[in-house]
């Protein structure tokens, strides 16, 4: 789906909130790139070398002004290219601020020898992740695929910077989808909030609305006017080109110039400035559907162009520390979460401080608290350590960028088009160059009391569900045509050939005496290590009756030390080494190679001596139970559970819930009789991703967690299966939205393990995945009943079901559910057309390595299939099944499992007409 800035932080932030963690996500700007991008500074800083010599970069300007970067990275077999116009919402014309981003919608309907059907065929057939992004002073466009088809991703960028086709008739069905995306953002209270403190921080300026748009103005817009925003802004001279992976240098570049080099550059007007001024403090009441209240400061911070953007990210990360006083009131009991985000836009930006507090409580005791923090930085300036600490971890942080071809593509992008600086090395410098001096100075300078806006989010209630046995009949529609799409001939001859990908060499797999299950994957990509890990655990089936919350609770402990290192002690040992670690039922531990081993060592001390200690467990039950108070009450919540009620019989242990009264019942003997019986090494996977031998991790790994063993045989601990479910339909109140939000789901018979799994994705990739799918041409392109509609299965060891969802007005609802059901009951009855097959099995066929396209998810699909207990091989078992599959084996698999006049509806939002 095509994503604005905003809302990308914005469901990070709401996320984290509904999980009662943080709000680590909120973000003013775009996102910023998972671990960034490596550079001999940060190499030399971290004494890591740098894993791409910056000899390998090759850059060029093409004559009409492209300015072209290639940066190779031999990770996997696959490319991405990021095409960056340095224009966004700045530039829109007076009272049409979506201007850029209805821009972008049309980038996606065809261009002169390329249209729609052709472009939504193709990028399908090509399997990567294919979308763009509005922000307000640039528009990116990215593509992830494979290597081999970096020329046919170039020359479809070259075809639409060459000339959009922009009817008026394509816009007239693009106008509805981006306005169901303007009322899923105004049904988001973050969204609002944001919103509403940029307009304050920003008055008077083009960052006064953000790059979203408005519904009024989506009205008025026009093709001419779309047209006139293109050809001003979105010329060669005025735009970037990274290309970042398996792609030889010269060759691509070759490929560039064959394509871009008759594109004329255009005179291209100076981009819009701005100039923040002071505004005067004042306070925002909002009304949410949170389960949690929210308390925050905004002031007016440098942007990413500015000199001073590190001195300021530096002071961010100094003020977020988990060492500092204002994560601190998390620990005390005073706050439920607790941090401090600075996001900048290229011209000028915001930093945020939040807390959230429970449901029913008073804001104000926190407000004065945090201020308190703020004003003590602002005064008496900021720990030495601790600035050198953050910029530690920082560059450390660059030294991970080429872990992730997608994520190198990003740093670069961000570095010359948000940045504006002519290599990540630069940005690697800026932070070498920060000193504590400087960041207590700008701390000085921006966190001014007299012009912070202050905010309030309050939860409030919705109503509770309303249940019926099933909902309306199905509407009748024609079937839509299924015939083959002609591509150009250039295009046909890329892509024609389906071939199964070749598996890559095993990992080292090996099971220690203790039981523990150790997976390896060397790479040396980069000089740093990624260990991710999980003891498998079913809360619903291991928590002891009348104990409901026990699991979540000691989860939440193992932030709080070990008796060697105490909390703070613990995250310095952390800071020391520029390593990230989080310890319980899920691990992580990212480290440069020379640090592997001592970290590994502070991750096996925190996972087997956890200290448990009581003031932390007294402080944290408090929490944990104030938390689901408002959980319980909140339209999400009732949303899920009545997901999860519609298909699930009555008394099943999924269904098993933790409330405040079973979480203030638990003793500290509880929690510590869970941990023993719980966190097993036979229980237990290890994944080890990146620069180490197997025989290194496997001696370090016996080192650290050799020593850990478990009483008794292993439990069985995996959920029942479940029986068929019913069509039942409920209604879920929420006054904060204006849109409604829908799943339609049901159970089905079939197990993970039966070879039919891998018809169900095919035929699921032919229904829902991707622009040229039915869901999405026939609720979207068709109708623009929705914005983005997705459908799933959800397999476990012992259970299955499948979900569609979408948000759509509350009038768009049914019909929006009949064409749904009704695509999926076709593929049930009919086979799909050979032409859908070969355009499925062409996108799954090119996936599966691109699965594989950065060290993280490398080490996130060996967890998930281990935890799974399927052969670490089956992405490629599966793509000779997608290969071999035919129209009517995918027809009988779905006609097997799949019940369409079984689902259930669940609605969440306004009620429907």
């Amino acid at each position: 789906m095509i994503l604005s800035p905003t809302v990308l932080s914005r469901r990070a932030a709401s996320c984290a909130l509904l999980l009662g963690s943080c709000l680590a996500g909120v973000s003013l700007a775009r996102a910023e790139p998972s671990p960034p991008g490596s550079s001999p500074i940060a190499a030399r800083q971290t004494g890591a070398p740098a894993p791409t010599s910056p000899d390998a970069v090759l850059r060029a300007t093409l004559d009409n002004g492209l300015r072209v970067v290639i940066v190779p990275d031999r990770l996997a077999p696959v490319v991405t290219t990021e095409i960056n116009y340095l224009t966004g919402s700045v530039n829109a014309p007076q009272g049409f601020p979506g201007t850029a981003h209805a821009l972008e919608h049309m980038m996606f309907r065809g261009s002169k020898g390329l249209d729609r059907e052709q472009l939504a065929d193709l990028a399908a057939r090509l399997g990567g992740d294919y979308n763009a992004d509005t922000t307000e002073d640039v528009t990116q466009y990215f593509y992830t695929a494979p290597a081999e088809d970096l020329a046919t991703v170039l020359q479809i960028e070259a075809l639409r910077m060459g000339g959009l086709t922009l009817s008026e008739a394509d816009w007239d069905k693009e106008r509805g989808a981006i306005e169901q995306e303007v009322s899923r953002d105004l049904s988001d209270p973050l969204y609002k909030y944001f919103s509403q403190v940029q307009s304050i921080v920003f008055a008077g300026t083009p960052y006064e609305h953000d790059a979203l748009g408005t519904r009024p103005s989506f009205d008025r817009t026009t093709a001419a006017l779309l047209r006139t925003f293109y050809e001003t802004w979105y010329a060669p001279n005025n735009a970037v080109l990274v290309i970042a992976g398996d792609a030889d240098p010269k060759a691509a570049l070759a490929q560039v110039r064959r394509l871009f080099d008759a594109i004329p550059r255009r005179a291209v007007p100076a981009s819009a400035t701005v100039t923040v001024k002071p505004f005067d403090s004042r306070t925002i009441d909002l009304p949410t559907d949170l389960p949690v209240g929210v308390a925050a400061l905004a002031w007016a911070m440098p942007g990413s162009r500015s000199a001073d953007f590190a001195t300021a990210d530096i002071l961010g990360d100094v003020i977020a520390s988990r060492r500092a006083a204002l994560y601190g009131l998390v620990p005390e009991g005073r706050a439920l979460e607790a941090s401090y985000v600075y996001r900048p836009l290229p011209q000028a930006g915001m930093a945020i401080a939040y807390a959230a507090y429970p449901r029913g409580a008073g804001p104000q005791a926190l407000i004065g608290a945090m201020r308190g923090i703020v004003a003590d930085v602002a005064r008496n300036g900021v720990s030495a350590e601790l600035v050198e600490a953050m910029k530690k971890q920082e560059l450390a942080q660059l030294a991970f960028g080429a872990n992730s071809i997608s994520g190198l593509a990003n740093l670069w992008s961000e570095t010359l088009a948000f940045k504006g600086l002519g290599s990540p090395d630069d940005l690697a410098r800026a932070y070498a160059a920060v000193t504590p001096e400087a960041v207590s100075a700008l701390a000085k300078r921006y966190l001014l009391p007299d012009h912070e806006v202050t905010a309030i989010l309050t939860p409030r209630d919705s109503g509770a569900p309303v249940s019926s046995k099933g909902f309306g009949g199905a509407e009748s529609f024609a079937s839509p045509p299924t015939h083959p799409v002609t591509l150009p001939g250039w295009a046909e001859a890329a892509i024609r050939k389906l071939i199964p990908p070749t598996a890559p060499v095993a990992p080292f797999d090996t099971t220690l005496a203790n039981g523990l299950r150790l997976i390896v994957q060397p790479s040396a990509i980069t000089h740093t290590v990624t260990l991710v890990g999980q003891v498998r655990q079913e809360g619903a089936v291991q928590t002891p009756p009348g104990q409901e919350g026990v699991d979540d609770l000691t989860a939440a402990l193992f932030d709080y030390g070990t008796p060697t290192h105490d909390r703070i002690g613990l995250q310095k040992a952390i800071d020391d080494l520029a390593a990230k670690e989080s310890a319980g039922p899920v691990m992580e531990l990212k480290t440069l190679t020379p640090q592997f081993d001592d970290g590994l060592a502070l991750l096996a001390d925190n996972e087997l001596h956890p200290a448990f200690p009581e003031r932390a467990f007294t402080v944290t039950r408090q929490q944990l139970a104030q938390g689901l108070a408002g959980e319980l009450t909140s339209p999400d919540y009732l949303f899920g559970r009545a997901v999860k009620s519609a298909i699930l019989p009555k008394g099943d242990p999924a269904l098993r819930q933790a409330t405040p009264a079973s979480v203030m019942r638990l003793s500290l003997d509880d929690v510590r009789a869970f941990y023993r019986a719980a966190y097993r090494p036979d229980l237990t996977t290890l994944v080890i991703v990146g620069d180490i031998t197997p025989d290194h991790a496997k001696a370090a790994v016996e080192r650290a967690f050799g020593g850990w063993t478990a009483q008794g045989p292993t439990p069985a601990i995996d959920l029942p299966s479940v029986p068929l479910s019913t069509s039942t339909a409920a209604h879920v109140p929420d006054s904060s939205s204006v849109q409604d939000e829908v799943t339609l789901a049901e159970t089905l018979g079939i197990g993970v393990h039966d070879p039919q799994h891998f018809l169900l994705t095919l035929g699921n990739t032919v229904l829902a995945d991707g622009f040229s799918s039915r869901l999405f041409r026939d609720l979207r392109v068709k109708t623009g009943y929705v914005y983005s509609v997705s459908s799933r299965f959800h397999w476990g060891r012992t259970r299955t079901s499948y979900t569609i969802s979408f948000g759509a007005d509350a009038k768009n609802v049914r019909p929006a559910t009949a064409l749904a059901l009704h695509d999926l009951g076709e593929m049930t009855t009919t086979p799909v057309a050979d032409s859908e097959l070969t355009l499925a099995k062409a996108s799954l066929l090119r996936q599966v390595p691109m699965q594989r396209a950065s060290v993280d998810d490398i080490a996130d699909e060996d967890l998930y299939l281990a935890g799974l207990g399927m052969p670490l091989d089956t992405p490629y078992v599966g793509a000779q099944h997608y290969y071999d599959a035919t129209p009517d084996a995918v027809r009988n698999a779905f006609k097997t499992w799949l019940r369409p006049a079984a689902m259930s509806r669940v609605v969440k939002g306004p009620a429907l007409p």
